[in-house]
């Protein structure tokens, strides 16, 4: 994965094709078709992990398709995180425990995912490009989460109220997701627990080197400033494991 993208998911949880809609009290439930899953399936993807996939969108009232993954972003996969609210609910029902190379078909009703306010498919967004502290953060609520910044793809369709979606899914890959315990530890090099300033500041500049892009230190300066204003909450200067384990990892 490109390491700005890498960057971006660790410390971030930004919408991407979200609107989290009205969860509301009902019986409804995301109904579930297997249309492939590979004979060999040693890893399937729980809440958490770092998911690639491709999916299409339609109305179940008329089949019209709202969204196609394929024809976004140059034609390539999606990459988000399970469980978090990066998707729609329906979606982070849908596709727990999935394989890569599964497809699915799902049924999801409205009150997992637009509910009754429905919503604006030309406003579909894609994760952030550039995670300066002088651009405006997304809002943490509302139904358009789109950055202003960000070209915004083209979609096909409006959601209406009250639609029950269709997805067709073909996931691609599964891998740990970007707060894992293990990455925290890779970073925590003094074993306090927390994450200073310094620690954070070498893994970027290890992560940037890798890049194919030199990035002067200025940049660097700028990322590592945005991390922390969004997520050390209490200002002290760290972040905390519990500021980090925003996926809730019982061994941290």
């Amino acid at each position: 994965m490109h390491l700005l993208l890498r960057v971006i998911v660790f410390f971030s949880v930004w919408g991407i094709f979200t609107a989290q809609g009205q969860k509301e009290d009902s019986t409804e439930e995301v109904k579930i078709e297997v249309l492939h899953r590979p004979e060999n399936c040693s890893k399937t993807s729980k809440k958490g992990d770092l998911l690639n996939a491709h999916y299409d969108g339609f109305l179940a009232k008329d089949g019209s398709k709202f969204y196609c993954s394929r024809s976004q972003n140059e034609g390539h996969p999606k990459w988000f995180v399970l469980g978090v609210g990066q998707v729609i609910k329906g979606l982070d029902i849908a596709m727990m425990d999935m394989c890569p190379g599964e497809k699915r078909k799902v049924i999801i009703p409205p009150s997992f995912a637009y509910g009754k306010e429905g919503y604006d498919a030309s406003t579909f967004c894609l994760l952030p490009q550039h995670p300066l502290p002088t651009l405006p953060r997304a809002p943490t609520s509302g139904i358009n989460r789109c950055l202003p910044w960000i070209p915004l793809p083209k979609a096909e369709g409006k959601i209406p109220p009250d639609a029950t979606l269709i997805f067709e899914i073909e996931l691609y890959a599964v891998t740990k997701g970007p707060r894992s315990i293990e990455t925290f530890k890779q970073i925590d090099t003094d074993n306090d627990r927390q994450l200073s300033k310094a620690e954070i500041n070498h893994y970027l500049k290890r992560e940037f080197e890798k890049d194919e892009k030199p990035r002067d230190k200025s940049y660097q300066n700028a990322v590592l400033e945005d991390i922390f204003k969004k997520n050390d909450h209490d200002g002290d200067g760290f972040i905390s494991s519990k500021e980090y384990n925003v996926y809730q990892h019982d061994e941290l």
